[in-house]
């Protein structure tokens, strides 16, 4: 069993805050990620969402900063790995992570306009 395995339970959880801190103080992309999520929650709670689009925003808001973590980890690792020297691959796999962080991104931008659209349009139209 390596050191890994034998951290125990507890241990988890404080590698995976310490986690969500380096991506927080190194990241300056998932700050603003963290930023907009604050303002679109908030303002879900305002116009009353329901609990079905909550959950909805909710999980949107889950992609899009696990997007932007994973990517970060796929950043630092092949940064290590390669000692920051560039190569063609490493350089087309952090372009396909970051990608992935837009393609999470314009989802979500896209089920957004169709939540909040429609509250705004029953907001307007009553």
């Amino acid at each position: 069993m390596t050191k890994f395995k034998q951290q125990g339970f507890t241990n988890t959880f404080k590698n995976a805050r310490k986690g969500m801190r380096i991506v927080l103080k190194s990241e300056k992309n998932i700050r603003i990620h963290f930023c907009i999520a604050m303002a679109v929650l908030a303002l879900a709670v305002v116009l009353d969402f329901s609990l079905e689009r909550m959950c909805i925003l909710l999980l949107t808001i889950a992609f899009v900063i696990a997007t932007e973590m994973l990517n970060s980890a796929i950043e630092f690792s092949l940064d290590a790995v390669f000692h920051n020297r560039y190569s063609r691959l490493v350089g087309m796999a952090k372009d396909i992570s970051a990608g992935a962080v837009m393609f999470a991104s314009v989802v979500a931008i896209v089920i957004g306009v169709l939540l909040f659209g429609s509250a705004f349009l029953n907001i307007v139209s009553h």
